[in-house]
């Protein structure tokens, strides 16, 4: 590393640059107060005041005295009375505002009694050390503050008396998930109290001594929301526990113990610098704390644009360097930092972020936008970007390189190459690059180079020999500044691993490889009918079981106007989002050429015109003959713009394929220009709502496209080093606990190719990291790595019905309950796995109806134990438990196949009663269904001689509905209208929502309550709204104002129509 990098080093880096844990001194039995008091104290140590204070009277003096002494002003009595009650504990504020108050709008002004103004900061963020920080424990929330039930926390970090951080502990042992409920609970029952102080909460840790973790305020909020919403989203979003972060050092080795962590995320500068500089406050209201390896990159970025100024280095690849982050980890959260931070140094100028192509210009703009709204500019045509660098005023601008390089060709000697400017590429690999960056070298004068990239390009391949003007990585940026390769990101789970299976379609030696070798006529026998018939043939077999198709999983936000978006200028339409419910995954099929591409297209057609049920949503999208491969293994770059470099007959098929779009989404798109660029942001919005289930495509798609609803890439092509990687990237993004790798299905032998791909952007050792494990190993168990026994499935089954056999009437005792608990989870978990291999069929080892017998003592204990805990039987009743709920959730049992067994038992005249124990099962082992197990017998008992069962349930349910709530209104005196308006806002949305003043709306006049008598009473209320929306939501329909129903068709098989839709 150059001589400027070491110089950059200092004291205040926020990440260590390493860290060597502490050994430990004592190997003995250490309590939760043990661990609380040896945190306390290395804070002290650290420079934290610790505060003996326990309630909100003493907690709303000191934040006094600390604003006070903060900006040296006394306030009076009156001043601060105002001050508190409107600027700080506003009873209007959500937790959205209280966030804003410490992220954006820090500095409040204050109208003093001599009718002066003055500005008051709740926090400094030029001098960082002029705030003072404090340490509290076992504070007090109670019954007496208006909270839930009393609540005592562990330890909260003041910021100038404001409480920012608060920790969470669990003694060593205990998983630290727990911790993470704990907080959850702290939420619904009292954050809230007393004058909502404790919502200015910025950031959690949990730690059980052993592990330590942190996240933001939105993380724990939209877990919450998430909860409420009658457990109907729990998939994994950023809202849930997966999200959560380690800390680490510099070179990404990780920091989970409590005393290792306390020495370096709670350094005075570190804690200071993550709240005032590294979270990000979004447009969408939600909090972002960046991670360690983003921070570090940033600020090495920072470190050498400062040293190069200082010995005049810009202008030079001395000046520059690249940052190697691996695909999926948050590159343009980190660019954004980055860009944001620079534009801010007084000698800069122009930040330009230069991507390769249209779409993704577009779509960093988006995200950009998604961080600060008007923080960055981008531009639709070369005109417009001149524009922008002949203003002062746009310090961060956004571009394509064939815009940059159109400008440099059009505007010699420009004003703009003497101005100081940092230029950061995204992902630029392309051949063209080599002259861009030519002419960036050759006008810019004073200039920082910086490249981002998951997959940088060395020597090994770089297809120099092939191709003299291309550079690596490092001769065209200057030295790697930072690293956070693939396996960082999966051991941190920030992406997913992959699973690969090789499918053998061919009875040739699939070890022939070699590019020379792979000739015109090796490619001709892979189009060959037969094998494009198997092909087709296999993936339709598959495609529910790669891509759990066919249960309901989870909820996602989805675009209602996806045509509007897509055929509007640039950012001219609001995009308009709802909760829906979706089921399964969708995928990308790679194909080496256009011609095949066409043959597969044709042949998914007519299988599925043979078999209905075999229906796929299928797409195709492309724009020219691409190469079959770059020796690079670079992905050949289609334009997303146009379709002029097509052959007349690739050209007819395409439009082919696109009328067959436009019948199935009601569109109006073809191959001519902008109907083109049109049709490509249409796909992209409709794969990324999971509307189209496969989409075929030669290049497009398999670089800088984002999906978290993407979990499934089958390949039909020769992938390679950055390209394989590239492409594979598409499958492992972070969605939920149902997507727990991302899948990779090939028909040609790839897998040396796999090898030297993963050990070239990993390590020589990763493939036991990036690629999982066989079902061999899976099912009966294996050997780590550690040489410690990983049981298998076969183990876990016996386990199982050993210790816990159905014949039993019950689990008896709680260690016992304790050990079902984590077992069953531990197999729910194993058999989400094994899901998606082709072996698992018919190897299951248990039967249907065990498992909902097995899924139903699961609930069971699971409502149990709820309920004890909300009564306060028990304060630790769920310490080391956690429930598999979204598991549960992806096997569960839906309506449709309740009222086919209904009509089961209607068919016998009501006389097999084996059919209603059959429904008693399925509806116990329901998450869903258990809360309308009264409305479900209540039918039963009253069908009578019916020739439509679900029509009659649908009628049913409406009118139980309609009588349920007006009966609800007039128990608790609501206004009708707005209560109607509300639960059909709940419904559309999939949850009852609390905050806000949507509840007070519907209560009666104020004055027949008063103070806490009113408090109990809307609590009393929401309480009813749940048990409401639990026994409706998902039957019956929509809701709407006046008791109408609003029709929600179902998704079927064989019939075209958008997975998006609400499914009954």
């Amino acid at each position: 590393m150059s001589y400027f990098n070491i110089v950059a080093e200092t004291s205040e880096n926020t990440v260590v640059t390493e860290y060597e844990p502490v050994k430990r001194r004592s190997d003995s039995y250490q309590s939760e107060a043990e661990l609380e008091q040896e945190f306390i104290r290395m804070l002290c140590e650290q420079g934290y005041e610790y505060l003996p204070l326990h309630t909100e009277r003493d907690m709303i003096s000191n934040l006094r005295e600390r604003l006070q002494e903060l900006n040296n002003y006394e306030f009076t009595d009156k001043e601060w009375t105002y001050f508190f009650n409107n600027d700080i504990a506003n009873p209007n504020f959500s937790l959205q505002d209280k966030t804003r108050n410490i992220q954006e709008d820090y500095r409040k002004v204050l109208k003093r009694d001599d009718g002066s103004t003055k500005n008051i900061s709740l926090i400094d963020k030029t001098n960082i050390h002029n705030n003072r920080l404090q340490v509290i424990n076992q504070y007090v929330m109670g019954l007496q503050d208006g909270a839930k039930h009393d609540n005592r926390y562990d330890v909260t970090v003041l910021v100038n008396g404001l409480p920012l951080v608060h920790v969470e502990l669990k003694r060593r042992g205990v998983q630290i998930r727990e911790a993470f409920n704990q907080i959850n609970r702290y939420k619904r029952d009292s954050f809230w109290a007393g004058s909502g102080l404790f919502e200015y909460v910025q950031i959690f840790v949990i730690s059980n001594g052993t592990n330590t973790k942190y996240y933001s305020n939105s993380t724990r909020d939209n877990a919450i929301r998430d909860a409420k919403a009658g457990n109907t989203k729990r998939g994994k979003t950023s809202n849930s526990f997966e999200f959560t972060c380690f800390w680490a050092d510099a070179n990404n080795r990780v920091i989970p113990d409590l005393v290792d962590f306390t020495k370096t995320f709670f350094a005075k500068h570190t804690l200071l610098n993550i709240l005032t500089k590294y979270c990000i406050f979004t447009s969408e209201n939600i909090l972002m704390v960046m991670r360690p390896y983003q921070i570090t990159a940033t600020e090495r970025i920072l470190n050498r644009i400062e040293i190069a100024n200082n010995y005049k280095k810009y202008g030079s690849v001395a000046g520059g360097g690249y940052i190697w982050h691996t695909t999926g980890s948050g590159k343009t959260l980190t660019s954004f930092k980055t860009a944001r931070l620079a534009s801010q140094l007084s000698y800069i100028d122009k930040v330009l972020f230069v991507v390769d192509r249209k779409d993704l210009d577009y779509q960093t703009m988006k995200e950009y936008d998604r961080f600060e709204k008007g923080a960055a500019n981008s531009n639709s045509s070369t005109r417009i970007l001149k524009r922008q660098l002949e203003d002062n005023n746009a310090h961060i601008i956004i571009t394509t390189i064939q815009k940059l390089a159109t400008f440099i060709k059009k505007n010699p000697g420009h004003e703009v190459y003497e101005k100081h400017v940092v230029i950061i590429f995204d992902e630029c690999h392309r051949s063209q690059f080599g002259d861009m960056h030519t002419a960036i070298v050759k006008n810019f004068k004073r200039y920082h180079l910086f490249g981002f990239t998951g997959t940088p390009i060395f020597s090994v391949n770089s297809g120099k020999a092939k191709n003299p003007d291309f550079f690596t990585t490092a001769q065209t940026f200057g030295d790697q500044l930072h690293a956070y390769t693939i396996v960082d990101a999966i051991n941190d789970n920030n992406v997913l691993p992959f699973r690969v299976d090789y499918i053998k379609t061919m009875d040739v030696d699939e070890e022939i490889t070699d590019e020379m070798v792979w000739d015109i006529n090796r490619e001709k026998a892979m189009m060959a009918p037969k094998r494009i018939e198997l092909v087709t043939k296999y993936i339709l077999d598959h495609f529910d079981q790669k891509t759990y198709r066919g249960d309901k999983t989870y909820i996602y936000n989805t675009l209602t106007n996806i045509q509007e978006v897509a055929s509007a200028e640039r950012g001219a339409v609001e995009e308009i989002k709802r909760s829906q419910r979706l089921s399964g995954f969708n995928s990308i099929f790679a194909v080496a050429s256009v011609p095949m591409a066409k043959l597969y297209y044709q042949e998914f057609k007519r299988q599925m015109e043979l078999d209905p049920t075999k229906h796929l949503r299928i797409a195709t999208i492309f724009s020219y003959a691409a190469n079959e491969e770059e020796v690079d293994g670079l992905l050949d770059e289609e334009n997303p713009e146009d379709t002029t470099a097509l052959d007349q007959t690739a050209r007819d098929f395409l439009d082919g394929a696109i009328d067959d779009y436009n019948k199935m989404f009601h569109t109006n798109y073809s191959t001519d220009g902008d109907r083109f660029q049109n049709y490509y942001k249409d796909v992209s919005l409709r794969m990324k709502n999971k509307e189209i289930d496969l989409l075929i495509v030669v290049n497009m798609f398999l670089t800088g496209f984002d999906a978290t609803t993407l979990n499934t890439l089958w390949a039909d092509k020769n992938l390679k080093m950055h390209g394989l990687i590239q492409a594979f990237s598409r499958t492992n993004r972070i969605l939920n606990s149902i997507k727990t790798f991302g899948n990779i299905v090939c028909f040609r032998n790839l897998q040396k190719r796999v090898d030297s791909a993963i050990s070239l952007f990993g390590d020589k050792n990763a493939g036991g990291i990036v690629l999982l494990q066989s079902f061999k190993d899976y099912y009966y168990g294996y050997e780590s790595v550690d040489g410690e026994h990983m049981p298998g499935y076969v183990d876990m089954v016996e386990e199982l019905k050993e210790k816990f056999p159905l014949m039993d009437p019950q689990i008896i005792g709680e260690q016992n309950q304790k050990a079902f608990i984590a077992l069953f989870g531990a197999f729910l978990r194993m058999r989400n796995l094994l899901l998606s291999f082709d072996e698992y069929k018919g190897n299951e080892l248990i039967s249907e109806r065990d498992l909902q017998d097995y899924l139903g003592r699961y609930q069971d204990l699971r409502d149990e134990w709820r309920r004890k805990r909300e009564n306060n039987e028990s304060a630790d009743i769920t310490d080391d438990i956690v429930f598999e709920v979204e598991l549960i959730k992806q096997i569960e049992i839906n309506i449709d196949y309740i009222l086919m067994l209904v009509k089961k038992y209607h068919d016998t005249h009501c006389e097999d009663k084996e059919v209603l124990i059959t429904i008693k099962r399925a509806v116990e082992a329901s998450p869903e269904l258990r809360s309308k197990k009264a409305l479900i017998e209540s039918f039963i008992a009253g069908i009578n001689d019916v020739e439509d069962v679900m029509a009659e349930w649908r009628d049913f349910v409406v009118g139980q509905r309609e009588n349920d709530l007006a009966q609800l209104i007039s128990e608790e005196r609501l206004n009708p209208e707005n209560t109607r308006r509300y639960i059909e806002n709940a419904f559309r949305d999939g949850e009852i929502r609390t905050a806000g003043t949507d509840i007070d709306k519907l209560m009666p006049p104020v004055s027949r309550f008063g103070g806490s008598g009113r408090d109990k009473k809307k609590q009393a209320v929401i309480e009813k709204l749940k048990q409401f929306f639990e026994k409706y939501y998902g039957v019956g329909g929509a809701m709407s104002i006046g008791g109408t129903q609003k029709v929600v068709y179902g998704e079927r098989r064989g019939e075209i129509g958008m997975v998006a839709e609400e499914k009954r």
